[in-house]
């Protein structure tokens, strides 16, 4: 996709932030919302539909953490992705953000060139999730095959066991975004009894082994997310 038929709606309530932070992206190509408060965003966001929003934290009227919740609870809007774009660097708050269902957590002040680069990588995700066949998915340099239960890469099949395919398939189905242990197991194991948060643990690990370490990336304290190798 290109960049001008990427929308990203930035929500922050200091006007400098809005200002120097929309001019870079604007810069870059990019199509840009700006909103002062929750309020303003969750009404941008459903009327504009942007690709990514950078939300604030601390803001009046509806914080950013309850604008996230909601955003996440709007039809139509569910999967837009989120990054917190906050001066809060706690790791609480952290976990807080990704726990109502953000993608991932910027901390100011940060240098815009780095902040473009770091949006960059988030974007990435509109473009690199691609249909290959009604069976297979490819994400980055990796071909899912959902029939076969394997997957490609550099050119080798990969045989894996079900659910070690199944929990590779959920986390390459949005790179980047953080996928909650509970989330997990739910989608993955669903009703079947399992060991609990060990057992997951475990077949990230042989994921690593098989795939590449690099590939799988642990958040503390709330799960893991699948990242583009871009070496």
């Amino acid at each position: 996709m290109k960049k001008a038929a990427i929308k990203i709606l930035l929500v922050d309530d200091e006007p400098d932030i809005l200002e120097i932070v929309s001019y870079n992206l604007k810069n870059e190509g990019y199509k840009v919302y700006t909103a002062k408060n929750g309020v303003e965003a969750i009404a941008s966001a459903k009327l504009n539909n942007p690709h990514l929003i950078i939300l604030d934290i601390m803001m009046p009227e509806m914080d950013g953490i309850e604008t996230c919740e909601k955003i996440r609870a709007t039809k139509g809007l569910e999967n837009v992705l989120i990054t917190f774009f906050t001066a809060r660097g706690e790791d609480y708050s952290q976990v807080a953000g990704f726990n109502v269902g953000a993608d991932d957590y910027i901390t100011k002040p940060i240098k815009p060139k780095v902040l473009i680069s770091k949006i960059k990588a988030l974007l990435r995700r509109v473009n690199e999730v691609q249909n290959v066949s009604s069976n297979n998915v490819k994400v980055g340099e990796i071909i899912i095959d959902r029939e076969e239960y394997v997957i490609i890469k550099d050119g080798e099949k990969l045989s894996l066991p079900k659910k070690e395919f199944e929990l590779f398939a959920l986390l390459a189905s949005k790179p980047e975004k953080v996928f909650k242990r509970d989330d997990i197991l739910d989608k993955v194991w669903g009703n079947e009894v399992v060991v609990g948060g060990r057992t997951i643990d475990v077949h990230i690990r042989k994921l690593r082994e098989k795939i590449g370490e690099e590939y799988f990336k642990t958040v503390k304290g709330v799960g893991y997310k699948f990242v583009i190798n871009e070496d």
